[in-house]
């Protein structure tokens, strides 16, 4: 039997992690990560069977549902139920610390990344979606993601340092992420890639999965007729 131990699953993980808010940023909103945090998140930072472990535990506890929209998994579709992670920033000490891990379905995390959204071309669909769960009209809508972007590029002209002690206390051992030189260099050569055509392909992939088709649905429940990017 000691010789099976590596094999061994490990104990779930506490449904309220050490320190997390679990109100801390209830809701859909769109949530940027400064560019300089770019490629820091839990995934990236833990062990395969470690995310697995956070993965169910985030999926359990929010009862297999959608912690804004209250939506399930629909294979069909192709919308699934996703971590995202909740952060707050300590502007004197420049520390992005992980305060709360949340369960979002596809189309609220597409909506929350609303910058990912943009780049691979799915930006319609979003905007379609934050307005139907929130009851944002166009203006509304507009303006919250405009100071989003507004305090996106206050944050990105800082290198943070990340705090992710509610994973540490429970236990969770983390890998060292890039350094912030090399998640800079990594996301400029990103960005590079995604030229027109790539976003192209990639929209025509996205909308395979169920998102384009799901904002259409919205958009004629609403009457509200195509809405642009903002």
């Amino acid at each position: 039997m000691t010789g099976l131990q590596r094999w061994a699953a490990r104990p779930d993980i506490p449904d309220l992690l050490p320190g997390e808010d679990r109100n801390l940023g209830s809701g859909l909103f769109v949530d940027l990560v400064p560019a300089s945090c770019w490629f820091t998140n839990v995934r990236s930072c833990v062990s395969e069977k470690d995310w697995e472990r956070l993965r169910r535990m985030i999926t359990r506890r929010a009862q297999f549902r959608c912690e804004v929209c209250g939506a399930g998994e629909d294979r069909e579709t192709r919308r699934w139920l996703e971590a995202h992670e909740r952060w707050t920033y300590d502007d004197a000490a420049r520390t992005q610390r992980l305060a709360r891990l949340i369960c979002l379905c596809t189309d609220c995390h597409t909506a929350t990344h609303f910058g990912r959204a943009q780049v691979v071309g799915v930006a319609d669909a979003a905007l379609v979606h934050l307005r139907a769960v929130t009851g944002m009209n166009q203006a509304e809508a507009d303006a919250h993601i405009a100071e989003a972007f507004h305090v996106w590029e206050e944050r990105s002209r800082w290198t943070w340092d990340l705090d992710l002690s509610i994973l540490t206390d429970a236990g969770v051992a983390i890998r060292r992420p890039p350094s912030p030189e090399r998640r800079s260099t990594t996301a400029r050569q990103t960005l590079e890639w995604v030229d027109h055509d790539t976003r192209s392909d990639v929209a025509e992939r996205a909308k395979s999965t169920g998102i384009q088709q799901r904002a259409a649905t919205k958009r004629a429940g609403s009457g509200t007729g195509p809405a642009p990017a903002g």
